[in-house]
């Protein structure tokens, strides 16, 4: 966002200084992300959940040593939306992890990590259908 300052007048300018002060002032009284995210991950596990299970996606101590993703630029972003895609339709399940029931897939894409493990350790992909 950004305001032409110079078109402004003298109350406009103390009004937007003003609450530009109180938005730092709120800002600055929050605590780092990090603890708030430790003391959430401390009662879900406290109470017997995983993160996953109430926000879907990946946990934050999975995405710990991973880089953050760096956003798409504009002419790739444009690029994708240019190209008319017909959407999927939503698709059941059709695999089912046994050591983690609440892993499923479709079949479509690739394959989930567990399954590559699994089948990488000599597993038949016909073992992991759901009935």
């Amino acid at each position: 966002m950004t305001i032409d300052i110079s078109a402004l007048s003298a109350k406009e300018l103390e009004n937007l200084i003003s609450q530009a002060k109180k938005r730092k002032t709120t800002l600055n009284k929050r605590k780092p992300i990090a603890a708030v995210r430790k003391k959430v991950v401390a009662l879900l596990k406290a109470e017997g959940y995983a993160l996953e299970e109430l926000f879907g996606g990946a946990a934050p101590a999975a995405r710990a040593g991973r880089p953050a993703k760096a956003a798409k630029s504009a002419t790739a972003a444009t690029a994708g939306a240019r190209k008319a895609r017909k959407p999927l339709g939503k698709v059941a399940p059709k695999y089912r992890n046994p050591a983690n029931t609440g892993e499923t897939w479709t079949g479509r894409g690739k394959q989930p990590r567990w399954l590559a493990a699994y089948t990488a350790g000599g597993r038949k992909l016909d073992e992991f259908l759901i009935k």
